[in-house]
C-alpha cells in the first residue's frame, strides 16, 4: 500500500472511494469488495478523525492507496482529488465509490462492458452506473428519468443489458478520464449536494448522455431516517440532519440559475423543493433548525455567483 505517492502503471479502472468518519470494519469490506473488481483503489479521507490510514496499513494490500486531505473539503473535491490523482497513476477510466457502497461481485467488468459497447456503437458516454440495493430494505432501484412533474423510473426491458436514464448517482459511477478531461470535475463550490447532478447536466448539454445497468447491482446505505408521508401521493422522504437543508436549498437555486441544465430537470427539481419545503413545515422533528437551514440556502443560492 503507498501513501499519498503516485506511480505510471498504466491501470485500467481506479476506484476512488470518499471517506469521512467510516465504520472502519464496514469500510474493510468495502476495499476488499472493490479491490477484488479493479485495477487499483485510492481512499481520498476527507480529515476523518478515525485511523483510516492505519486501517489500510493493516489491510496490507497493494491495491490500495491513501490520498489524505486533512480535512473536510466535501465530495466534489475529494472527487476530484482522487481523479487528479487517477490520471496521474495512469488510470484508463474511474469508479466512484462511497464508504458505504459495495458492488456485487462481477458489477465492475458489466458496468465496464456496457461502457466500450456504446462507444463502439457511437454514442458519447458520461458514465454507466449500477441500480442499487438498499442494505435496510434489500429494495432493488429502479432507473430514473425526468418527466413531466416528477422522476419518473425507467423499467428494464427483458433481455436489455443497459438503459439511457437522466441522472446516476455519483457511487457506482464509470467514468473513462478523457471525458472528465473533456466535460470537466466535479464543482466544489456545491460542495456536498446535487454534486452528482450537475456533472450530468453538464455533460447532458455538451452532448454526452448517461446510461443504467439492468443487471450490474451494489448494496448502498441511504445513511438517513426515511419518513412515510402523504405528499400528492404516498411515498418515503428522507429526514436529513438540518445542516443538510442548507446545501439542498442553496445548490438547487445556484443550479436554477444556470443556463446549461435543461428545462425538464429544472421543472421537476422546482416541485420537488416546493413539496420538500411542505415537509419541513409539516414533519421535520426538528422544524425550525431545518426551516432556517433551508431559508438560509435559498438566500445564498440567489445571492451567491453561479
Amino acid at each position: 500500500m503507498t501513501f499519498e505517492s503516485v506511480r505510471p502503471n498504466n491501470a485500467g479502472v481506479v476506484a476512488i472511494v470518499v471517506s469521512y468518519e467510516p465504520n472502519l470494519a464496514h469500510l474493510a469490506g468495502v476495499l476488499a469488495a472493490i479491490a477484488s473488481q479493479t485495477d487499483s483503489v485510492v481512499v481520498v479521507d476527507n480529515g476523518s478523525r478515525r485511523d483510516v490510514r492505519g486501517l489500510l496499513t493493516a489491510l496490507n494490500d497493494s491495491r490500495l492507496h491513501f490520498l489524505p486531505l486533512h480535512r473536510n473539503l466535501g465530495i466534489a473535491a475529494a472527487h476530484n482529488a482522487g481523479i487528479c490523482w487517477a490520471r496521474n497513476y495512469g488510470g484508463e477510466l474511474v469508479l466512484l465509490m462511497d464508504q458505504d457502497s459495495v458492488p456485487d461481485p462481477q458489477m465492475v467488468v458489466s458496468l465496464r462492458s456496457a461502457h466500450e459497447s456504446l462507444e463502439r456503437s457511437g454514442n458519447k458516454v458520461a458514465a454507466v452506473g449500477p441500480r442499487f440495493r438498499d442494505s435496510d430494505s434489500g429494495r432493488l432501484s429502479d432507473h430514473v428519468k425526468f418527466g413531466r412533474l416528477r422522476i419518473e423510473r425507467v423499467t428494464c426491458p427483458q433481455g436489455q443489458k443497459y438503459v439511457q436514464v437522466d441522472f446516476l448517482i455519483s457511487s457506482g459511477s464509470l467514468i473513462r478520464i478523457d471525458t472528465l478531461d473533456a466535460i470537466g470535475g466535479m464543482d466544489e463550490a456545491l460542495f456536498i449536494d446535487q454534486v452528482d447532478t450537475e456533472w450530468v447536466l453538464r455533460a447532458r448539454a455538451k452532448g454526452y448522455l448517461t446510461w443504467g445497468h439492468c443487471e450490474a447491482i451494489m448494496t448502498h446505505s441511504l445513511g438517513e431516517i426515511r419518513r412515510r408521508v402523504w405528499l400528492g401521493r404516498w411515498r418515503e422522504v428522507p429526514i436529513h440532519k438540518p445542516f443538510r437543508y442548507y446545501y439542498i436549498f442553496r445548490n438547487s437555486v445556484l443550479l436554477q440559475r444556470r443556463d446549461y441544465p435543461c428545462w425538464a430537470w429544472k421543472r421537476v427539481d422546482l416541485i420537488r423543493l416546493l413539496q420538500l419545503a411542505v415537509f419541513i413545515v409539516l414533519f421535520h422533528p426538528q422544524r425550525l433548525q431545518a426551516l432556517r437551514g433551508m431559508l438560509g440556502g435559498l438566500w445564498s443560492g440567489l445571492t451567491m455567483k453561479r
